[in-house]
């Protein structure tokens, strides 16, 4: 089975993605992956969705609620960054803005006068430091034996939180969407706005006994203060209490207000 991934090789969505898959293709945005799994190009897909420091990774979210895929299964996997470089002399740290932001602590305290700069993934950022001998990079420490012999690991675990982790989805076609599972994904556009609403529809998971794991917001897209709900919860659509909340739910919005089921799946915790 073959998984396109964000690339190019050596960043974490490559190292998740070798977990679930024997070959591993590439884009450079999360949108790609999706209409490269809808377009048939690639069995899977898998897009990191959420860091346990930094929050949600919204380009997915919005990429997830306009294509018509399903969630076929969860990877979460710890975070280690390391702090890569051709010497202790760089000026500058070149990274993912989720990779800085992790390490924000570590940088202010140690490099506190050295600059950043956001780039497209971590791999781009140690491309970036072996190409440069004034550019430091932050990725998984193994980059200096796998794709990166020209970098010395300057400084290992840099993250703030040693419990730093991600959650990475991994989507297929539609048609292979799941009803089995511990947990669901899905999406509302409620297409109202009225004192109470989301009240009424969370009651509308509290009154079955359904776990919401997640609620977030996202601009609609249509217009400004417009918004749809991205809702996991720790229940699997083949549940009668599941059917009943969604039911509910798709009572309480609007005529043109909709709810895209992504799935049910299980997690996997792995060391990438």
């Amino acid at each position: 089975m073959q998984a396109v991934t964000l690339g190019p090789a050596g960043t974490y969505s490559h190292r998740a993605a070798r977990a679930v898959a024997d070959e591993v293709a590439f884009r450079e945005s999360v949108g790609a992956i999706v209409d490269a799994v809808i377009d048939g190009d690639h069995d899977r897909g898998v897009v990191p969705v959420e860091n346990s420091i930094e929050g949600s990774v919204t380009e997915s979210l919005d990429a997830l609620a306009d294509g018509n895929v399903a969630v076929l299964r969860e990877v979460v996997t710890p975070i280690r960054h390391a702090l890569l470089a051709q010497s202790p002399d760089f000026q500058l740290v070149a990274s993912h803005s989720q990779a800085l932001a992790q390490c924000r602590e570590f940088l202010e305290r140690e490099y506190p006068d050295r600059r950043r700069e956001a780039v497209a993934s971590t791999a781009r950022g140690v491309a970036r430091a072996r190409e440069d001998d004034s550019v430091a990079a932050i990725g998984h420490p193994a980059n200096a034996t796998e794709t990166a012999p020209e970098l010395d690991v300057l400084a290992e675990d840099i993250q703030d939180r040693s419990s730093n982790a991600t959650r990475f989805l991994v989507i297929g076609p539609e048609d292979q969407r799941s009803r089995a599972g511990g947990k669901t994904s899905v999406v509302v556009y409620p297409a109202a706005n009225y004192p109470g609403l989301l009240l009424e529809l969370l009651e509308a998971f509290a009154e079955r006994d359904v776990n919401l794991s997640r609620v977030e917001s996202r601009p609609s897209g249509e217009r400004l203060g417009d918004y749809l709900f991205h809702v996991d919860f720790e229940a699997g659509l083949y549940e009668e209490r599941t059917e009943r909340a969604l039911a509910a739910v798709r009572d309480v919005i609007a005529d043109d207000g909709w709810v895209r089921v992504l799935g049910s799946y299980d997690t996997e915790h792995v060391v990438a």
